[in-house]
């Protein structure tokens, strides 16, 4: 996927400073999804700081992440991973034009046992 999307537009997006990240992996050891994933939170941040946003943008990873936000809260320094993840999400949705689901697609999708977490973290995967 080529795109026009810089490190400076998901910095500016995410609102999290690379640069007070020490790369501990206390962030991906907390990760529920840690296994499922490509690149693990840490790893997303040392991608960005780096400009490896093509990558990241075509990665399965980023719909991977649960957005349960473990990682902001394991990090010693507040770097905030999820919200790296996050904006590379949004930067592809929105670089496609399109989102996945709206409100109204929500009760058809629901079975009793999905967890609430899990619909939550789709609207903020799949909504503006």
């Amino acid at each position: 996927m080529s795109n026009n999307i810089t490190t400076e537009d998901i910095l500016r997006i995410s609102g999290v400073d690379t640069r007070k990240c020490m790369f501990c992996g206390k962030c991906s050891g907390t990760c529920p999804a840690f296994d499922e994933m490509e690149y693990h939170p840490h790893q997303f941040v040392y991608m960005v700081q780096w400009g490896m946003i093509d990558k990241l943008m075509e990665s399965k990873s980023i719909y991977k992440c649960l957005t349960c936000f473990a990682c902001l809260e394991r990090c010693p320094r507040n770097v905030q991973p999820a919200k790296l993840i996050e904006a590379v999400r949004q930067a592809v949705i929105r670089q496609q034009g399109m989102n996945h689901m709206t409100e109204n697609d929500i009760p058809g999708l629901l079975e009793d046992k999905l967890p609430q977490q899990a619909i939550v973290s789709a609207m903020r995967k799949y909504k503006k």
